[in-house]
């Protein structure tokens, strides 16, 4: 099966992929741009797709409730198609789900390294956290990463949108938050010109 264009995407909305996976025994929030949005209560921008991790070990159960869509691994530009009862190999740690009756992605389905109880930055296993302090709730119950590890993420690539939600975030993190981001950018990256502002 060929998968579609690389840039095909129609997104779900945050409440529509929640409504889908309302039953689901595992874990799973929503990160990326959409996590901000949820955390700052309304929509701030255009989002390109929708993204929302899960621990490797739950591939199968999302995989199942998300039956109209086939995914496909991503990994160093390259998206194939992944068959349903196959587990992704284990340097990939992002999938695509295609909804292929209407011929676009719907979902960024990431994969990360953690487990139920703590939350581990996959770019860097040293950065933890207990999990319930990194995923929150927005009002209508859906969970998202919390803004001090999403723009962790988004600290690596420095991206136009990216500068844009640091600086849209930045009057609203709490204390707590930026001595978090700040500790964290000072492992990573000690020398990135947003610890200034931190």
């Amino acid at each position: 099966m060929s998968p579609i264009s690389d840039d095909a995407w129609s997104p779900w909305l945050p409440s529509e992929l929640a409504d889908r996976l309302k039953h689901a025994a595992g874990v799973w929030y929503v990160v990326g741009g959409w996590a901000l949005d949820l955390w700052h209560g309304t929509q701030t921008r255009e989002h390109e797709d929708l993204e929302f991790a899960i621990l490797p070990g739950s591939v199968q159960e999302f995989r199942e409730i998300l039956g109209e869509l086939d995914f496909f691994t991503v990994h160093s530009g390259v998206i194939e198609h992944l068959a349903p009862a196959q587990c992704p190999p284990p340097h990939v740690w992002q999938l695509w789900g295609m909804d292929t009756l209407s011929a676009c992605w719907r979902v960024d389905m990431m994969l990360e390294g953690g487990t139920s109880s703590t939350w581990i930055y996959k770019r860097d296993p040293a950065i933890q956290a207990p999990r319930s302090e990194m995923v929150r709730l927005n009002e209508a119950g859906i969970p998202y990463l919390t803004p001090a590890a999403v723009l962790l993420f988004k600290a690596k690539y420095l991206r136009d949108k990216d500068e844009a939600d640091f600086k849209r975030a930045l009057p609203r993190l709490d204390f707590a938050e930026r001595r978090r981001l700040r500790h964290w950018l000072d492992l990573a990256q000690p020398h990135h010109p947003w610890l200034a502002a931190l």
